[in-house]
């Protein structure tokens, strides 16, 4: 009989594709990555329990391009700073994804709140310009000029935090307690450079990240790094606490509905 490509693979191969990667070489990506302090009570009411927020009120939008043999790959994050139990990090909101495939294994593997979409970074000379798609709209453009070389950071260790779920078969709450997992990425960088400019945030009702506003920019930068990751369950988190949260991680049109944080201006 041929061989049933949906049939079950042997030991020998499961163990082939488990040894392949775990000896994947570096895959550096071209970046760039914009920090902004936004309002306090915005940053707190987007945090899941048990995450809490930050002395600073801190996001930041992540906008590569990855050298992945083959086909290129675009991939953006929009998050906001948290701790967890002694940790600092950040809490990923969105993290569109130019191809499929990169979508699946972080979702299942990891939680991350990965969705389909169109990233861009572009450089002409010293402009440089980088945007989030999605559903025709570039909830995040980064726009500017480069204004000089920066000194490369030394080997550093980030962590995000992810919630793993799976939503009920009937249609209501969990098949299982969700759980929190801290995601550990040992990151190098071999080129930064700093960019004078501004980061413009579109309404999207299934991206609103127009609800963190800009209040003072940190930083704009383009570069280019490499990271390896690795996760890990820190522990079980509670389903009612983490319920109001779920619709981050859709496309949801009812959230045009939403009335602003208590709170905001």
């Amino acid at each position: 009989m041929a061989r049933v490509r949906y049939g079950a693979r042997t030991e020998a191969e499961i163990a082939a594709t488990r040894t392949a990667s775990s000896k994947l070489p570096d895959i550096w990506s071209t970046g760039v990555v914009a920090v902004w302090e936004s309002d306090p009570d915005v940053v707190a009411a987007v945090l899941p329990p048990p995450l809490k927020p930050t002395a600073r009120p801190l996001v930041r939008a992540n906008i590569s391009k990855v050298d992945l043999a083959g086909y290129p790959l675009g991939a953006g994050s929009v998050a906001v700073a948290a701790e967890h139990g002694g940790v600092a990090g950040w809490y990923p909101l969105v993290m569109p994804m130019t191809h499929e495939r990169a979508l699946t294994g972080g979702r299942e593997v990891f939680g991350e709140p990965k969705k389909l979409g169109e990233v861009t970074v572009e450089r002409d000379g010293l402009v440089v310009r980088a945007a989030m798609a999605r559903h025709g709209i570039a909830f995040v453009e980064v726009r500017g000029a480069v204004s000089g070389s920066l000194p490369l950071p030394e080997p550093a260790q980030k962590t995000d935090f992810y919630f793993k779920f799976l939503p009920g078969v009937d249609g209501s709450g969990f098949d299982a307690d969700p759980v929190l997992v801290h995601c550990v990425r040992n990151e190098r960088v071999r080129k930064l450079e700093s960019v004078t400019g501004d980061v413009v945030l579109r309404e999207s009702m299934y991206d609103p990240v127009a609800d963190l506003p800009v209040r003072r920019l940190v930083e704009i930068t383009i570069g280019e790094k490499t990271s390896d990751q690795r996760g890990r369950v820190v522990e079980r988190v509670s389903a009612q606490a983490l319920l109001p949260y779920i619709h981050q991680r859709y496309d949801d049109p009812r959230q045009i509905l939403d009335g602003p944080p208590e709170g905001s201006v």
